[in-house]
Protein backbone atom coordinates (compact mmCIF):
# COMPACT_ATOMS: atom_id res chain seq x y z
CA UNK A 1 0.00 0.00 0.00
CA UNK A 2 1.71 3.26 -0.62
CA UNK A 3 0.94 6.21 1.31
CA UNK A 4 -1.36 8.07 -0.67
CA UNK A 5 -3.78 4.96 -1.08
CA UNK A 6 -3.71 5.05 3.16
CA UNK A 7 -4.62 8.18 3.09
CA UNK A 8 -7.42 8.35 0.32
CA UNK A 9 -8.89 5.55 2.43
CA UNK A 10 -8.63 7.26 5.58
CA UNK A 11 -10.55 10.62 4.06
CA UNK A 12 -13.04 8.45 2.56
CA UNK A 13 -14.36 6.51 5.74
CA UNK A 14 -13.86 9.77 7.91
CA UNK A 15 -16.18 11.50 6.25
CA UNK A 16 -18.54 8.58 5.40
CA UNK A 17 -18.06 8.14 1.66
CA UNK A 18 -17.39 4.57 2.31
CA UNK A 19 -18.90 2.62 4.63
CA UNK A 20 -18.39 -0.89 5.91
CA UNK A 21 -21.01 -2.79 7.39
CA UNK A 22 -21.02 -6.92 6.39
CA UNK A 23 -23.62 -7.86 9.17
CA UNK A 24 -26.14 -5.46 7.94
CA UNK A 25 -25.67 -5.12 4.12
CA UNK A 26 -26.41 -3.24 1.00
CA UNK A 27 -28.45 -3.95 -2.00
CA UNK A 28 -27.05 -3.14 -5.23
CA UNK A 29 -29.42 -2.12 -8.32
CA UNK A 30 -27.49 -5.20 -9.84
CA UNK A 31 -29.62 -7.27 -6.82
CA UNK A 32 -25.81 -7.74 -5.26
CA UNK A 33 -25.70 -8.14 -1.76
CA UNK A 34 -22.53 -5.66 -0.11
CA UNK A 35 -20.92 -5.46 2.42
CA UNK A 36 -19.58 -1.76 1.38
CA UNK A 37 -21.61 1.15 0.22
CA UNK A 38 -19.15 4.03 -2.10
CA UNK A 39 -20.61 7.61 -2.87
CA UNK A 40 -18.16 9.74 -3.55
CA UNK A 41 -20.28 12.48 -4.47
CA UNK A 42 -19.65 13.59 -0.67
CA UNK A 43 -16.30 14.17 -1.21
CA UNK A 44 -17.69 17.35 -2.90
CA UNK A 45 -18.85 18.49 0.30
CA UNK A 46 -15.58 18.63 2.00
CA UNK A 47 -13.33 21.20 0.79
CA UNK A 48 -10.36 19.60 2.36
CA UNK A 49 -10.67 16.03 1.17
CA UNK A 50 -12.29 17.46 -2.79
CA UNK A 51 -9.01 19.46 -2.78
CA UNK A 52 -6.84 16.19 -1.63
CA UNK A 53 -8.31 14.12 -4.46
CA UNK A 54 -8.07 16.46 -6.80
CA UNK A 55 -4.05 16.63 -6.16
CA UNK A 56 -3.80 13.31 -6.07
CA UNK A 57 -5.31 12.45 -9.71
CA UNK A 58 -3.55 15.68 -10.71
CA UNK A 59 0.07 14.24 -9.74
CA UNK A 60 -1.16 10.90 -10.77
CA UNK A 61 -1.87 11.89 -14.40
CA UNK A 62 1.35 14.18 -14.59
CA UNK A 63 3.51 11.26 -13.98
CA UNK A 64 1.70 8.41 -16.28
CA UNK A 65 -0.04 10.60 -18.96
CA UNK A 66 1.67 13.95 -19.61
CA UNK A 67 0.61 13.87 -22.93
CA UNK A 68 -2.86 14.09 -21.75
CA UNK A 69 -4.32 16.69 -24.29
CA UNK A 70 -8.08 16.93 -22.59
CA UNK A 71 -9.17 15.33 -19.10
CA UNK A 72 -12.71 13.45 -19.60
CA UNK A 73 -15.06 12.67 -16.71
CA UNK A 74 -17.66 10.23 -16.68
CA UNK A 75 -21.35 11.12 -15.98
CA UNK A 76 -22.24 11.79 -13.48
CA UNK A 77 -20.43 11.08 -9.92
CA UNK A 78 -17.02 12.01 -12.01
CA UNK A 79 -18.01 15.38 -14.27
CA UNK A 80 -17.17 17.55 -10.94
CA UNK A 81 -14.13 15.57 -10.01
CA UNK A 82 -12.74 15.67 -13.55
CA UNK A 83 -13.46 19.78 -14.14
CA UNK A 84 -11.40 20.48 -10.96
CA UNK A 85 -8.39 18.47 -12.34
CA UNK A 86 -9.15 19.71 -15.86
CA UNK A 87 -8.85 23.29 -14.35
CA UNK A 88 -5.73 22.65 -12.33
CA UNK A 89 -3.83 21.21 -15.10
CA UNK A 90 -4.91 23.78 -17.60
CA UNK A 91 -6.74 21.52 -20.34
CA UNK A 92 -9.89 21.32 -21.63
CA UNK A 93 -12.84 18.89 -20.21
CA UNK A 94 -15.68 16.84 -21.70
CA UNK A 95 -18.10 14.51 -20.30
CA UNK A 96 -19.78 11.45 -21.39
CA UNK A 97 -23.19 10.61 -20.54
CA UNK A 98 -24.15 7.52 -19.75
CA UNK A 99 -27.11 7.48 -22.53
CA UNK A 100 -27.15 9.96 -25.62
CA UNK A 101 -29.49 13.25 -24.54
CA UNK A 102 -32.63 12.78 -25.63
CA UNK A 103 -33.59 15.77 -27.71
CA UNK A 104 -31.45 18.46 -29.15
CA UNK A 105 -27.80 17.30 -31.00
CA UNK A 106 -28.36 14.07 -29.03
CA UNK A 107 -24.95 14.51 -27.92
CA UNK A 108 -23.64 11.10 -25.72
CA UNK A 109 -20.20 13.64 -25.23
CA UNK A 110 -20.53 17.27 -23.96
CA UNK A 111 -17.80 19.50 -24.87
CA UNK A 112 -15.43 20.26 -27.79
CA UNK A 113 -13.27 16.78 -28.19
CA UNK A 114 -11.09 17.21 -31.44
CA UNK A 115 -10.29 13.64 -33.39
CA UNK A 116 -6.98 12.53 -32.22
CA UNK A 117 -6.82 14.36 -29.15
CA UNK A 118 -5.57 12.37 -26.26
CA UNK A 119 -7.88 11.76 -23.17
CA UNK A 120 -7.63 10.65 -19.85
CA UNK A 121 -10.83 9.50 -18.29
CA UNK A 122 -11.51 10.38 -14.76
CA UNK A 123 -13.97 7.93 -12.66
CA UNK A 124 -14.84 8.27 -9.22
CA UNK A 125 -15.85 4.41 -8.85
CA UNK A 126 -14.29 0.92 -10.25
CA UNK A 127 -16.90 -1.98 -9.77
CA UNK A 128 -16.89 -4.59 -12.70
CA UNK A 129 -15.46 -2.28 -15.01
CA UNK A 130 -18.64 -1.83 -17.81
CA UNK A 131 -19.98 1.52 -17.25
CA UNK A 132 -16.29 2.57 -17.13
CA UNK A 133 -15.02 1.24 -19.97
CA UNK A 134 -18.14 2.19 -21.96
CA UNK A 135 -17.73 5.59 -21.69
CA UNK A 136 -14.17 4.75 -23.05
CA UNK A 137 -15.44 3.29 -25.84
CA UNK A 138 -17.29 5.92 -26.77
CA UNK A 139 -14.76 8.47 -26.55
CA UNK A 140 -12.78 6.42 -28.68
CA UNK A 141 -15.53 5.66 -31.26
CA UNK A 142 -15.72 9.89 -30.87
CA UNK A 143 -12.05 10.16 -32.52
CA UNK A 144 -10.10 10.35 -29.29
CA UNK A 145 -6.93 8.64 -28.14
CA UNK A 146 -7.59 6.90 -24.70
CA UNK A 147 -4.76 7.36 -22.76
CA UNK A 148 -6.03 5.83 -19.77
CA UNK A 149 -8.33 5.55 -17.16
CA UNK A 150 -7.52 7.37 -13.65
CA UNK A 151 -10.37 6.33 -10.37
CA UNK A 152 -10.58 7.39 -7.04
CA UNK A 153 -11.93 4.29 -5.57
CA UNK A 154 -12.22 0.32 -7.10
CA UNK A 155 -13.34 -2.85 -5.46
CA UNK A 156 -10.85 -5.11 -6.90
CA UNK A 157 -13.06 -7.22 -8.25
CA UNK A 158 -10.82 -9.62 -11.03
CA UNK A 159 -13.77 -9.31 -13.24
CA UNK A 160 -12.80 -5.98 -13.54
CA UNK A 161 -8.95 -6.51 -14.10
CA UNK A 162 -9.75 -8.63 -16.76
CA UNK A 163 -12.47 -6.47 -18.75
CA UNK A 164 -9.40 -3.61 -18.61
CA UNK A 165 -7.19 -6.25 -19.71
CA UNK A 166 -9.46 -7.35 -22.13
CA UNK A 167 -9.98 -3.54 -23.32
CA UNK A 168 -5.96 -2.59 -23.04
CA UNK A 169 -6.57 -0.07 -21.40
CA UNK A 170 -4.79 1.06 -18.15
CA UNK A 171 -6.61 2.13 -14.61
CA UNK A 172 -4.71 3.70 -11.95
CA UNK A 173 -6.95 4.22 -8.82
CA UNK A 174 -6.23 6.57 -5.84
CA UNK A 175 -7.15 4.01 -3.43
CA UNK A 176 -8.86 0.37 -3.70
CA UNK A 177 -11.13 -2.29 -1.61
CA UNK A 178 -8.25 -4.14 -0.12
CA UNK A 179 -6.47 -0.96 1.19
CA UNK A 180 -9.77 0.36 2.46
CA UNK A 181 -10.30 -2.69 4.71
CA UNK A 182 -6.70 -2.86 6.12
CA UNK A 183 -7.38 0.88 7.43
CA UNK A 184 -11.05 0.25 8.72
CA UNK A 185 -9.46 -2.52 10.71
CA UNK A 186 -6.58 -0.16 12.14
CA UNK A 187 -9.64 2.44 12.95
CA UNK A 188 -11.63 -0.53 14.26
CA UNK A 189 -14.32 0.33 11.60
CA UNK A 190 -14.45 -3.52 11.25
CA UNK A 191 -13.78 -6.75 14.05
CA UNK A 192 -11.29 -9.08 13.15
CA UNK A 193 -14.02 -11.88 13.03
CA UNK A 194 -15.38 -9.75 9.79
CA UNK A 195 -12.11 -9.57 7.60
CA UNK A 196 -12.92 -13.39 6.24
CA UNK A 197 -16.53 -12.71 5.40
CA UNK A 198 -15.14 -9.42 3.60
CA UNK A 199 -12.34 -10.96 1.66
CA UNK A 200 -15.43 -13.48 0.55
CA UNK A 201 -17.25 -10.67 -0.92
CA UNK A 202 -14.37 -9.14 -3.13
CA UNK A 203 -13.76 -12.92 -4.17
CA UNK A 204 -17.21 -13.77 -5.14
CA UNK A 205 -19.50 -10.86 -4.73
CA UNK A 206 -22.34 -12.26 -7.44
CA UNK A 207 -23.00 -15.22 -4.38
CA UNK A 208 -21.90 -13.27 -1.41
CA UNK A 209 -24.66 -13.45 1.22
CA UNK A 210 -26.90 -15.72 -0.33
Amino acid sequence: MSNFEIEVAKRLLQINTIKVQPSNPFTWASGWQSPIYCDNRKILSYPDTRKFICEQFTRTIKEKYPEAEVIAGVATGAIAHGALVAEKLGLPFVYVRSTPKGHGLENLIEGDLKPGQKVVVIEDLVSTGGSSLKAAEALSNFGGDVLGMVAIFSYNFTIATQNFEKAGLSLTTLSNYQTLIEIAKELGEVKESEIESLQNWRENPSEWGR
